[in-house]
């Protein structure tokens, strides 16, 4: 089962949070209905800005536990090496998604 391993910001860019999931979508789903989970701050964690896909669970946690040791300046490295404008990543996901989700159903059809 794959893993993920990702990096999730406000919108200000003031918090970045290292965290570990098996479904990346339904995680960022819920930093978003939940404002203030993990901080004090008004910042809403809702901007996935960089993630890894791993293979197995002990793969994802080593690298969760180094990325979460990192200072914020490794971490920012980390996301500009891959996501320079630091786009939301999600909305990608979301759409490759509705893709796959929409696909889905003419396979079966041709299938038949």
């Amino acid at each position: 089962m794959k893993r993920y391993v990702y990096i999730i910001t406000d919108r200000n860019r003031s918090s970045l949070h290292v965290g570990m999931s098996a479904d990346l979508l339904k995680t960022i789903s819920f930093y978003r209905q939940m404002p203030s989970l993990f901080f004090d701050s008004p910042g809403q964690l809702s901007r996935l800005i960089y993630f890894e896909e791993l293979r197995t669970e002990d793969a994802a946690l080593q690298r969760f536990n180094l990325i979460s040791k990192f200072t914020r300046a490794q971490k920012e490295k980390l996301v500009r090496d891959v996501n320079p404008d630091w786009l939301d990543l999600s909305l990608g996901l979301d759409y490759e998604k509705m893709i796959l989700s929409a696909s889905l159903p003419m396979r079966i059809k041709k299938a038949a």
